[in-house]
């Protein structure tokens, strides 16, 4: 078989890691998929001569495309006002989606890429290809342009921000379902005393309109200030059909056909303790919800 056919049976074997790494990475299927194509430019014109290890080369190649978007993501965009979520994958609640299931093979929910989007990308791609992949920091460092020492502090620094910012989930998935429900329908009943019982005395609600004005904060903390929040949403409570965000419990409201936000929960303890929407209509509307059966307006 010609070298080209073998690399490319190589690169399409891997394509799923690889897409779930790119993911990872840069919070975008859309994204993902640009940085795959880029990468098997990259790695087709180089060829395999003299790679032992196929998969974890091509998986450090991703890495570095990953690597220069997000730096010039950064150095493009003006810093952003609020929290900034990523692409949200939802689907359905009995899943069925392959492609998902394969992009979220370990559970990332929107709460953590909360979090990586507050990473430095070099803080970012070590942390995501050495915790997430398995990758020796001997082979991210030269990605990072750095010694695999200090490629581990920048794992280390990441991964102490993920563990203060990112609460452990129950494992009990049927029990998150169980939470989210109950929520969803104190909202729609206005029902405070049920909500208490839901919420998180700490909880936070972080919301991502981009760049449209939204009458209150984007990110509040704690029981009585997200209560206020969730005030203004029994209408639109009315209106949210119950799906999987990020292969958890969430919603995605329908307004007119079309979504007008999606939300993911993160429960721990038996209580919501973080709350991520995302509210921006220019990114609602090309959001692909055939998974969750919603069509595209």
């Amino acid at each position: 078989m010609p070298a080209t056919d073998q690399l490319t049976e190589e690169f399409e074997a891997r394509r799923g890691h690889l897409r779930a790494v790119a993911y990872r990475m840069l919070g975008s299927t859309t994204e993902a998929d640009d940085a795959l194509q880029e990468a098997w430019l990259r790695v087709s014109r180089a060829g395999a001569d003299g790679v032992n290890n196929v998969g974890g080369w091509l998986t450090t190649v991703v890495g570095r495309v990953c690597l220069d978007m997000l730096r010039s993501r950064r150095a493009r965009r003006e810093e952003p006002l609020g929290p900034v979520m990523p692409e949200p994958l939802v689907s359905t609640r009995d899943g069925g989606d392959p492609e998902h299931e394969a992009l979220l093979a370990d559970s990332v929910g929107l709460a953590l890429f909360v979090v990586l989007e507050t990473l430095n990308p070099g803080e970012r791609l070590a942390f995501v290809l050495h915790d997430m992949f398995g990758v020796p920091f001997d082979e991210i460092a030269p990605i990072v342009g750095r010694s695999p020492a200090a490629a581990r502090q920048m794992a280390s620094r990441a991964r102490r921000r993920v563990q203060g910012e990112v609460p452990p989930v129950d494992p009990d998935s049927a029990e998150q379902q169980r939470v989210v429900d109950a929520f969803l329908a104190a909202a729609r009943e206005g029902d405070f005393e049920a909500l208490v019982e839901v919420l998180d005395p700490d909880v936070v609600l972080r919301a991502d309109a981009g760049a449209l004005a939204l009458a209150g904060p984007r990110e509040v903390r704690g029981v009585d200030a997200v209560l206020e929040q969730v005030v203004r949403f029994r209408q639109a409570a009315a209106n949210a059909r119950t799906v999987l965000v990020n292969g958890a419990p969430g919603f995605v409201v329908i307004r007119d056909g079309a979504p007008a936000g999606v939300a993911g929960f993160t429960v721990s303890g038996g209580r919501i303790v973080a709350m991520d929407m995302l509210l921006d209509p220019q990114r609602l509307a090309a959001l692909d919800l055939s998974a969750a059966g919603v069509p595209r307006p």
